[in-house]
């Protein structure tokens, strides 16, 4: 229904009690505020010298404070705060007579929640915990417990049939947890399908997608499961010597002389299959036996060792942070953290042998090869070693012709470990003539140590060159290389000194073989004094062959970089490259004589550097000349 509509003028015109009404009466609903005078403010300061306090002085006047307070001025109080310390000091001295802090702070006009926070601080009053009155529960009948169990059975859900009876659901909880029910929620029926595809070799992806679950959920599901294999604890398990052969990183808990009550009988409760299932998949496994000879096997420095997860530890019992025990032990953060999470104990935490054997009992794996037993896996790899394919195709191969089926998956390692190791349980011998290399054991790769030397004589590797040469103080200390021609059969050699960045060219007229370079070197370096032949940094290159020749006829170390750093001689590096302007790549070298490159040299020293303060390489050569 409409409002009706009424004139504005209606509402303008006033009415005739209006006409009677007194000019000078206030309209209601104002506040009326007091207009102080000259003689208020001198009296107010009369009393605040008297009183020495403003909210008194206003209290005794009748006056606003907050009008006292602009007439006072700035106030003692620290900037950002709503008080100063007079009226704090003021708070406590009135609640020490009054003893009510609600009451002070309205006698003051300070905030309420202020003057107790101060009042807490200072230990003035303490603080009552509020305590809520306890409403006692009606106690739940034996016919109610009966009930639940009926409708349970039926519904087969606690909350379904909590809301039917009207029950409280914690309390229906507990009953089907004392009755051996730990859920029946339906999405119990998805994870014991979950582990069940698991146990049949599906992936978590796949398992968890085929469930109607998330991956989130399978991951956290398994996590469950694995922390329920070791929740079981003794006292006793401390006492248990570490060198004595066990099942288990703690033994398993005692059973308790005295008898359990029996259980309450009641009434027969058919339990989901799905449930039953659940529970079943859930059950927690033994783990395998760790014997002394696996714990005291000796095992590449990457593990870590006993007297290192003892020091571990002692740390965490002096609560150092996983970064600090990191920089003890001298190994990755990760590594540590990840020790902790793995191998710590439910109950007791981080116990040091307790994690070895855990750690051990982790590292083996006595698993057959998935190439030792008849199957489409086996057939498969035989029959594509028969046509001549490499097992690495063999592997990749595999998953693009069974992308659903995790069971036909083999690492290419594996198949190469069944054709070399009969141990392994392997293929025919005669399938082994498919390899390329007709090889029958795997060829053993050598560290760098074990590597044959580049060159007869001995090399002195760069990070045996003095610190000196290093940070380039001392100048008289070279770096080599070749650039080379078309197809690489003629080539310069190039050396630059570190220090002023001079250049030098070699000519090679003939070849750029080992003779050749060694004769054009000495007869170059031959012609520099004494104190600029410090020493020459090359890389492993093979004309180089005839080092130590060199070294001798030129009284100059010799140093090799490591293999692929030219980083290692970069002042030579980008000299070469300033080199390619005057000959460039393809070129046939050999049309140069040793005057154009002398007069190639020239321009490149005539060039101001600014790594020399914008000097040029022969001035800062001609400096050293003259001060030596």
């Amino acid at each position: 229904m409409d409002s009706p509509s009424i004139d504005n003028a209606f509402l303008t015109k006033k009415s005739s009690s209006d006409k009677n009404a007194d000019p000078t009466a206030k309209p209601p609903g104002k506040r009326a505020y007091r207009r102080y005078s000259a003689a208020d403010r001198a009296e107010f300061f009369a009393v605040f010298e008297r009183l020495g306090s403003i909210p008194a002085a206003a209290r005794e006047l009748g006056f606003n404070p907050v009008t006292c307070r602009s007439w006072a001025g700035p106030s003692d109080r620290v900037s950002g705060q709503k008080y100063s310390q007079a009226q704090k000091d003021e708070f406590f001295v009135i609640l020490d007579r009054v003893g009510s802090v609600s009451a002070v702070a309205k006698m003051l006009g300070i905030n309420v929640q202020t003057c107790f926070r101060w009042a807490y601080k200072a230990g003035a009053v303490t603080r009552t915990p509020r305590v809520n009155p306890v409403v006692a529960e009606p106690s739940a009948t034996a016919e109610q417990r009966g009930e639940f169990f009926d409708v349970l059975a039926r519904v087969g859900s606690v909350s379904v049939a909590a809301r039917e009876l009207g029950l409280p659901r914690p309390r229906c909880v507990n009953w089907a947890r004392k009755a051996g029910i730990g859920s029946i929620h339906p999405g119990v029926a998805k994870r014991a399908e979950y582990f069940r595809l698991r146990e049949a070799g599906v992936g978590r992806k796949e398992a968890a997608a085929v469930a109607g679950a998330s991956r989130k959920s399978g991951y956290l599901w398994e996590n469950e499961r694995d922390r329920a294999k070791g929740r079981a604890v003794s006292a006793e398990s401390l006492d248990v010597p570490y060198k004595r052969e066990v099942s288990t990183t703690f033994s398993e808990p005692t059973v308790s002389d005295t008898a359990p009550a029996a259980p309450t009988v009641l009434a027969p409760l058919v339990v989901p299959e799905a449930a039953v299932a659940a529970l079943q998949a859930m059950a927690a496994s033994e783990p395998a036996a760790v014997t002394l000879e696996a714990l005291e096997q000796a095992v590449s420095a990457r593990y870590l060792s006993l007297p290192e997860r003892e020091r571990i530890a002692d740390l965490l019992t002096r609560e150092e942070s996983l970064r600090a025990i990191a920089r003890a032990l001298g190994r990755s953060p990760g590594s540590i953290s990840r020790e902790i999470k793995r191998n710590s104990h439910p109950v007791l935490g981080y116990q040091p042998y307790g994690a070895h054997r855990t750690a051990t009992a982790a590292r083996a794996r006595p698993k057959a090869s998935k190439l030792a037993t008849l199957g489409a896996l086996r057939d498969y790899v035989k029959d594509k070693l028969r046509i001549r394919w490499p097992p690495e195709q063999i592997s990749k191969v595999l998953i693009k012709d069974f992308p659903h089926d995790e069971q036909m998956r083999v690492s290419h390692e594996t198949i190469y470990q069944s054709l070399y190791f009969q141990a392994r349980g392997g293929l025919k011998r005669e399938v082994k003539e498919a390899l390329r290399t007709g090889r029958t054991r795997s060829k053993k790769h050598k560290s760098p140590e074990e590597r044959t030397s580049r060159f007869r004589d001995p090399m002195i590797n760069i990070s045996e060159r003095p610190p000196e040469v290093e940070d380039r103080a001392i100048p008289g200390h070279w770096e080599g290389d070749l650039i080379t021609g078309t197809s690489n059969q003629s080539a310069i050699a190039t050396l630059v000194e570190r220090t002023t960045r001079y250049v030098i060219l070699v000519h090679l007229p003939v070849d750029h073989s080992a003779e050749s370079v060694r004769d054009g070197l000495i007869k170059t370096m031959s012609t520099l004094p004494a104190h600029l032949r410090g020493s020459l940094t090359w890389d492993q290159d093979v004309e180089m062959a005839k080092h130590k020749a060199l070294s001798i006829a030129t009284d100059m170390d010799v140093y090799f970089c490591d293999p692929h750093s030219p980083w290692q001689r970069g002042t030579n590096e980008n000299t070469n490259g300033l080199l390619r302007q005057y000959f460039p790549k393809g070129t046939d070298l050999t049309v140069y004589s040793p005057e154009d490159l002398e007069h190639v040299a020239q321009e490149l020293n005539a060039r101001p550097r600014k790594t020399l303060n914008w000097n040029t390489p022969a001035e800062s050569l001609r400096d050293l000349l003259i001060a030596s």
